[in-house]
């Protein structure tokens, strides 16, 4: 269902929330990281007629706009999500491909260093970090490598613990 805040942000900046627009940004907040592809995908089920290039103009605008972000998660077209969705960085799973999102305060002291020792500004809205995911990196472990977490898994913590979400 379309948000009415979508609406009246829309019309504020002097732009009507258009079927397209509406398709969207409705198929962005379902899929919440997903290409254009993806997107156009998602919007021709509903309008079989929408072209690649409409998606693409409509998520220029709406970034340009503040009510979509995009991401580069690996070497492939970028991701879009809401923008009203907190900041965040993503985590790829490289064996389920599964994509995590988790606070940017926890890459903080990884920004800090970094613009410390080198003068950089780092955007971690658009960090993306590549590993295993808690269920993949227990399949690729033995029960006795590394040093076990208090639950016995061989991590300091649960993704929850760290405040780690799933897309």
């Amino acid at each position: 269902m379309v948000s009415t805040d979508w609406q009246s942000d829309l019309r504020k900046r002097g732009y009507r929330l258009t079927p397209q627009r509406q398709l969207v940004l409705e198929a962005v907040e379902r899929l919440e990281h997903a290409t254009p592809d993806e997107l156009l995908t998602e919007v021709r089920r509903t309008a079989g007629g929408v072209n690649v290039s409409t998606v693409y103009r409509t998520l220029d605008l709406l970034e340009e706009l503040g009510l979509v972000s995009h991401s580069h998660i690996g070497h492939g077209p970028p991701t879009y999500h809401l923008a009203e969705h907190h900041d965040h960085m993503h985590l790829m799973c490289r064996g389920c491909e599964e994509v995590l999102e988790a606070p940017l305060e926890l890459a903080e002291p990884f920004a800090e260093r970094l613009r410390a020792a080198l003068g950089f500004e780092t955007d971690l809205r658009h960090f993306a970090i590549f590993g295993h995911c808690a269920k993949c990196a227990a399949g690729h472990r033995a029960p006795d490598d590394g040093e076990p977490g208090a639950d016995g898994s061989g991590r300091e913590g649960s993704e929850a613990d760290a405040g780690v979400g799933r897309s």
